[in-house]
């Protein structure tokens, strides 16, 4: 378990420590930080895989119901988990997550966002946050203004591509996003064509692209194999993005 902090203490029979190592029992672990976190003095945070949040969503949903300021790590978010396979690989868990009302769920892209979706959900006292945390390393995206991450959704940078110019925009939390005023959204989004790219089921996104935009994503169970061939195999590529584009603005024009 990598949850652990290099300052953390494993409690033990000696007393002491902040740390508990739970065993392969996802559903405990998340109940038992629901009662620290209503009993009050601690921020109860517990780490899993993503796809084994299924074991744990009645904990998870109570947490959300309750309002406890309880936080969520789930890593290996995609079929980038690799070699496991399709049993290991959430496809659905994002937007499922999502779903769950006063939950706020963030999918960071990078170092940055990471640390801003921590902050975030440490400084959060109205309900329960969760970190989807990828396998693989990211790149660092370099953008001029932090503050907007906070707010769900923001637009990172302009590209010319084949004659294109496209906007991008990052989205590390829907939940927080969708909270945000009308104003700010429309801001963040725009009237324009749009497509989103998620490694992740696809209807999620229709609220945010429509009928007419289009979505990069995956609505079957993964393969066992490694990453770069799963994400190539899938469509998650460079290619099939700019792909996207096209076709919705071929529609948007006809």
């Amino acid at each position: 378990n990598l949850t652990m902090a290099k300052a953390s203490k494993v409690i033990g029979r000696e007393g002491g420590g902040n740390y508990v190592f739970y065993g392969v029992r996802e559903f405990g672990m998340c109940a038992v930080m629901n009662g620290l976190a209503v009993h009050g003095g601690f921020i109860p945070y517990g780490g899993t895989f993503l796809v084994f949040s299924d074991y744990a969503r009645n904990a998870i949903r109570l947490a959300a119901l309750m309002a406890a300021h309880v936080i969520y790590v789930f890593t290996h978010d995609s079929i980038g988990l690799g070699e496991d396979g399709p049993t290991h690989q959430p496809i659905e868990h994002a937007s499922s997550l999502r779903l769950m009302p006063n939950l706020h769920v963030w999918r960071p892209a990078d170092t940055v966002e990471t640390a801003i979706a921590w902050g975030a959900a440490l400084k959060r006292k109205d309900g329960p946050s969760a970190l989807l945390l990828t396998r693989q390393n990211v790149p660092f995206c370099k953008r001029s203004d932090l503050g907007n991450i906070e707010r769900g959704a923001y637009a990172q940078k302009l590209l010319a591509a084949g004659g294109i110019p496209v906007r991008v925009v990052s989205m590390p939390s829907t939940s927080v996003f969708d909270r945000q005023p009308a104003d700010y959204r429309n801001t963040v989004l725009t009237a324009l064509p749009k497509v989103a790219v998620e490694a992740g089921v696809s209807d999620y996104w229709r609220k945010y692209v429509g009928l007419e935009g289009a979505v990069v994503g995956i609505d079957r169970y993964g393969e066992s194999a490694p990453a770069a061939d799963l994400f190539k195999h899938f469509g998650f590529t460079p290619a099939r993005v700019a792909e996207a584009v096209k076709s919705t603005l071929g529609k948007k024009a006809e």
